[in-house]
């Protein structure tokens, strides 16, 4: 197996100079002129179409694409501004039935979908790169590795809704996708090395249908530091706090935690400050709008303080499934031998194959298996179970006798023991 190598790491690559945009940078498509043309250019274009999309995480409330690019051969690379468009659907006819080269493209797919874009064949070089067992698979340790190329990183985090684009913000966009083909080519080449097209290609086809997780009525329960929060009246003020911010963030299209992050809203629900000068003197309540939007904090703050006890929540609701593993020796210490011997085998196969174990079979499929198998345990059971659970045939063929071993040994050990 081939090592993953980084700049730094390599001696050949030590030396050698950054990467540059074979064309140079394009220009930034914003007309439907200028769109249509390229559009005409990729269509008579050949092979995959490598796609990327840049979006202003950290800055705005929303994910869309604030940058889309795409490269073909013999169309070259385009930076398409989607936001004079109201979608992207010339270029979708343009791609036709053509395979999308993405990287993370569970990261893409989404804000790409909401142009109107979606593949029907796709290749995912990260998800590659683990399937292959790399261990480093970002782009550029991944270019590095394969292409032996260096490719200088830096503006990812930078907000993309700005415009004017910097000239260094169309490069590194244009870097994203420039050697995406090569790196897809070189990638699925030492995947047929590995025997591991076929397991690949199921990975990819289950991401066609890849859809984001959907926000529930307690998203305020996931801020973050929300455990130390215990006292109903506090859930509250947290509730309450983050349904405003997130309201105001929606209608200001700015990030959530550039108007008050989650710690400042942990400190404030402790606090059960009285007063809205109390809020504003509060150690830890800070952020860009901690104070510029006090008195809106103030009376979230305050609907929580004048609320029925009755109406405070309380402790989260049971999750959809099994309790935490540390749980399991006691309350059920036959699930807990079943889950210790599934995860040693699993890793076990894990590394025979040379890929990460959560890729092999998700965590949460073997926890769900392994507290409430089947009745009875049978190979077609435990095969339907994985099944339903969205695992894939090659993962199903290449786990199912060391699950079935878990599971029947650990029963048949509880009733020799009795």
């Amino acid at each position: 197996m081939t090592g993953d190598t980084s700049p730094d790491e390599s001696p050949d690559l030590e030396q050698k100079p950054p990467f540059e945009p074979r064309e140079g940078v394009p220009p930034v498509i914003d007309t439907p002129e200028a769109l249509q043309a390229y559009c005409s250019a990729l269509a008579a274009g050949t092979g995959p179409v490598a796609l990327d999309a840049e979006r202003a995480s950290g800055y705005r409330y929303d994910q869309r694409a604030y940058l889309v690019q795409v490269r073909r051969e013999g169309a070259g690379t385009a930076l398409i501004d989607p936001i004079p468009f109201t979608d992207l659907l010339p270029l979708q006819a343009a791609i036709g039935d053509a395979e999308w080269i993405l990287h993370a493209a569970t990261q893409d797919l989404p804000c790409l979908a909401e142009l109107g874009l979606r593949p029907t064949l796709l290749f995912d070089t990260e998800l590659a790169g683990r399937l292959l067992g790399r261990e480093r698979v970002s782009l550029a340790a991944l270019t590095a590795s394969e292409l032996h190329e260096v490719i200088e990183k830096g503006h990812g985090a930078t907000d993309w809704s700005v415009r004017p684009l910097s000239e260094a913000q169309l490069r590194y966009a244009a870097l994203d996708v420039e050697l995406l083909i090569e790196l897809r080519d070189a990638m699925d080449a030492a995947l047929v090395e590995a025997d591991k097209r076929t397991m690949a290609a199921q990975e990819f086809a289950a991401l066609l249908s890849f859809q984001p997780r959907e926000r529930g009525e307690d998203e305020w329960r996931r801020t973050s530091g929300i455990h130390k929060v215990r006292k109903p009246r506090q859930l509250a003020a947290v509730r309450e706090l983050w349904r405003s911010r997130d309201e105001l963030a929606r209608e200001r299209d700015v990030a959530v935690g550039r108007l008050l992050p989650d710690a400042s809203i942990v400190v404030a629900a402790q606090a059960e400050v009285t007063s809205k000068n109390a809020l504003r003197e509060l150690k830890g309540f800070n952020g860009r709008g901690a104070h510029r939007y006090l008195s809106r904090w103030w009376a979230a703050l305050d609907r929580a303080r004048t609320l029925p006890e009755s109406e405070c929540p309380g402790p989260p609701p049971r999750p959809d499934g099994p309790p935490q593993p540390r749980l399991w020796a006691d309350r059920d210490p036959v699930a807990f031998a079943r889950l210790t011997a599934a995860r040693g085998s699993l890793s076990e196969i894990a590394d025979n194959l040379a890929l990460p174990v959560e890729n092999l079979m998700t965590p949460d499929t073997v926890r769900r298996l392994c507290w409430a198998p089947p009745d009875p345990v049978t190979e077609e059971s435990v095969r339907t179970f994985l099944a339903d659970s969205g695992a894939r045939d090659w993962q199903v063929e290449a786990c199912l006798p060391a699950l079935m071993t878990a599971l029947t040994e650990a029963e048949h050990s509880e009733v020799t023991d009795q």
